[in-house]
């Protein structure tokens, strides 16, 4: 690993750890630039999350590194309580089962 990777890795492993919900996605939570992130923010938002949202496009390191750091290909990424959820489409069918509501701490929502 390069001084680079480290610090890249230091930078995502604390704002994993600082924040309980954190979603890394392209683009912003307000301004999704992506159709994956856009469904990401709208789970969250129905469940009334409040999360931190990380933009990858804003930063190369973080846009490799955390590929990296979860062993997960693809971005939006979720991570709940420093635990790694999974993209959009696992984001999904948690939330369809119920199971991301429970994770997240609220209520079951009503379809």
């Amino acid at each position: 690993m390069t001084d680079t990777t480290i610090d890249t890795n230091a930078r995502i492993d604390a704002l994993v750890k600082a924040n309980p919900v954190v979603l890394f996605m392209k683009g912003t939570p307000l301004f999704p630039q992506c159709g994956f992130s856009s469904r990401a923010v709208a789970i969250l938002q129905h469940l009334g999350a409040e999360f931190e949202g990380v933009d990858v496009l804003q930063d190369q390191g973080i846009r490799q590194g955390i590929k990296a750091y979860s062993d997960w290909p693809t971005i939006p990424q979720l991570y709940v309580h420093g635990e790694f959820v999974g993209g959009s489409d696992i984001m999904m069918e948690m939330y369809e089962s119920g199971e991301l509501a429970e994770l997240l701490g609220g209520e079951k929502a009503e379809g």
